[in-house]
């Protein structure tokens, strides 16, 4: 199979899949991400266990890479703690714009490494980031 149709099936799949949409009962953060390029919106919610982000759901509507790209996120990022959550944000964006990163911070972003060379689509980039900044910006202000 080749490595495109791979990565096409990753994102189909992510992108339909329902186990991270949905609302959490009293989160302890929630905050709005829209794309005004697109019409993106979502909503993030997020239940902490003192420095562990221990649930994370989302809400709203997007593009297929968006929803991919929130869902492999929120995979990636519960049961992290704030710091080792938002080093993985910095480096899944430091990909996107295409920066050189570690072996350490490459395999970090497990399946996320699907969308590196979504930089080479620029009208994309911004469904692609929209629920990583989302989260960067509960987690600098939490």
């Amino acid at each position: 199979m080749e490595l495109d149709r791979i990565y096409t099936d990753l994102i189909l799949e992510a992108s339909t899949s329902k186990k991270n949409m949905r609302e959490l009962e009293d989160p302890d953060f929630k905050e709005l991400g829209h794309n005004p390029s697109c019409g993106d919106e979502l909503t993030l919610m997020l239940q902490m266990n003192g420095d562990i982000l221990e649930d994370i759901s989302f809400i709203g509507e997007g593009c297929a890479i968006s929803r991919a790209s929130t869902s492999l996120m929120i995979d990636i990022l519960k049961g992290k703690s704030k710091g080792e959550a938002l080093k993985i944000i910095s480096s899944y964006l430091n990909m996107i714009r295409g920066e050189s990163l570690s072996k350490e911070e490459y395999k970090s972003l497990k399946d996320a490494r699907v969308f590196e060379n979504i930089k080479n689509l620029p009208a994309r980039v911004k469904c692609a980031t929209l629920a990583w900044h989302t989260m960067e910006n509960i987690l600098e202000r939490e």
